[in-house]
């Protein structure tokens, strides 16, 4: 393989990363984890698919139509929101859409270690979107690192169904793999991706260990 088809590889698989692990699906991955490989296993599948669904029409397909009319209106030039500026007001739909998945759960009698995981990644959000005023930080990295805390904290706090060791490590993989993914596509830089792995973990671990 020479290097430019190298570099052509390298390329196509971090963009398949950073689509695959897109922030937006951060809570759709969460609610995944914490319905298939927590304790709530045992409920029925059908309420948990369709809990599972509002997450994913709320926290992601809201935001990814109203990126899409930002982009046709021109308003945002790169529907991957490259630039600082381009992020505002897609952070700003993203944390509300998030609030109305915790008031989902909420009215939904969610456990509390479920709901404050939620409540961990809406304050994520808003730490993203608070800091993204003066610096851009890695939402990609700070999503990953959200389900990372989240499986540890169901370990930890046994909740689990079973071991969860091995999806850990291959979560805690993942992680790094979308975090160099991002600094090769030149989309964030080391520190972008460290602090938002940062952000992502310790909001959702606080939050469920306090729950």
């Amino acid at each position: 393989m020479n290097s430019m088809t190298y570099k052509k590889f390298l390329i196509g698989i971090s963009r398949f990363l950073s689509t695959a692990l897109h922030p937006l699906l951060a809570s759709t991955y969460t609610t995944l984890l914490v319905l298939w490989v927590s304790v709530l296993c045992a409920q029925d599948a059908g309420v948990r698919i369709m809990v599972l669904v509002v997450v994913c029409c709320t926290t992601c397909l809201i935001p990814l139509m109203f990126i899409g009319a930002l982009h046709h209106f021109g308003i945002v030039r790169d529907k991957q929101l490259a630039t600082r500026e381009e992020r505002r007001l897609p952070y700003v739909v993203t944390l509300l859409c998030v609030l109305c998945a915790v008031a989902f759960l909420h009215h939904n009698h969610a456990p509390l270690w479920f709901l404050m995981a939620a409540v961990g990644l809406a304050t994520a959000c808003l730490l993203l979107a608070i800091i993204n005023l003066w610096w851009k930080v890695s939402a990609h990295s700070a999503g990953i690192a959200a389900q990372v805390a989240v499986l540890v904290q169901l370990h930890v706090q046994g909740l689990s169904a079973f071991n969860l060791l091995y999806l850990i490590c291959f979560t805690v993989l993942l992680t790094g793999l979308i975090g160099t993914a991002r600094m090769v596509l030149k989309r964030d830089t080391l520190w972008q991706v460290l602090v938002g792995a940062a952000i992502g973990y310790t909001t959702v671990a606080v939050a469920m260990y306090y729950s």
